[in-house]
């Protein structure tokens, strides 16, 4: 099935020109409701999210994706750097804009974020309770834990490349996003070798897996899971009980939500949700969601 074309924009936030699509449905209403994509570590726009964008679109939604600044299509120096609070406002701009289009009802807008994105959208939810709801996919609620999971060897060889990019801001050293597993990356663990096949079938292989080392200095501080508690409008965490990417503790994130916050458990890794068979499964639950809170 060939991958419908969006509607492509740009919106300015950090200093940067981000790129952003606007992917509409078939039948869409003269206000279309609206699914703001956020993405994760080292996402841009359409890694792993077509299947779910065409969902989406199929169900009468239009989907907005974009990139970070210094990510994919958008400008901005140093490239593949990453600053979670810097993302949480740039999805904020991200926001506005979606709202700020004529076809999309700003009043029917949900919010979803996916892995370190998943984090984002709790901190967008916590500060928007106009939104009409917040979806949380396998995310990375909890810093601290998630470098925790990180093997000892791994985090000493991280911590020479970290010193390394700090001591020369000028030519930033890199380590790969994505390999396969015992290979040399941020992400290993969980069958993350995946995502290669996916870009290179998907994306002819346009996908630059690199991520600056200093970013991963980032991870541990960010704790977006103090914000569960904050959150006004409906949401559904989907947490992957054996994900050791972004480990989900399903007993702590219970005990922070309230009663508007629904929590969907899946009996797999980090990356298996993105891909069959458990996709099916697990976008059939955030269909019924959506359908609640948008219609």
């Amino acid at each position: 099935m060939s991958f419908k074309q969006g509607m492509k924009s740009t919106f300015r936030s950090e200093g940067a020109d981000c790129a952003a699509t606007i992917y509409y449905p078939d039948n869409k209403a003269e206000r279309t409701p609206a699914i703001l994509m956020i993405h994760g570590w080292g996402g841009i726009q359409l890694v792993l999210f077509k299947d779910f964008i065409r969902r989406f679109n199929e169900a009468g939604y239009a989907v907005m994706t974009f990139d970070y600044p210094g990510w994919g299509a958008s400008s901005g120096l140093p490239r593949n750097r990453i600053n979670p609070w810097e993302r949480v406002r740039v999805s904020d701009s991200a926001l506005t804009h979606l709202k700020s289009q004529n076809e999309i009802d700003e009043n029917r807008i949900v919010v979803w974020g996916t892995s370190f994105g998943g984090g984002h959208a709790i901190d967008l939810a916590a500060e928007h309770p106009e939104i009409a709801g917040v979806i949380a996919h396998v995310p990375m609620l909890n810093g601290m834990a998630a470098v925790a999971a990180v093997p000892f060897l791994r985090m000493l060889r991280f911590s020479l490349d970290i010193t390394l990019d700090l001591i020369n801001p000028f030519k930033r050293r890199y380590i790969p996003v994505v390999s396969p597993e015992g290979e040399y990356s941020t992400m290993d663990r969980d069958g993350a070798g995946r995502l290669e096949d996916w870009v290179n079938e998907e994306l002819e292989g346009k996908y630059d897996n690199r991520v600056t080392a200093a970013s991963l200095l980032t991870m541990a501080p960010y704790q977006p899971g103090r914000n569960l508690h904050r959150i006004q409008v409906p949401g559904l965490i989907v947490g992957a009980l054996r994900d050791t990417v972004a480990p989900f503790n399903e007993a702590s994130v219970r005990s922070k939500v309230g009663s508007n916050i629904s929590i969907s458990t899946i009996d797999a890794n980090h990356f298996d949700p993105y891909l069959q068979p458990w996709f099916e499964d697990n976008v059939t639950n955030q269909l019924a969601f959506l359908k609640q809170v948008i219609g």
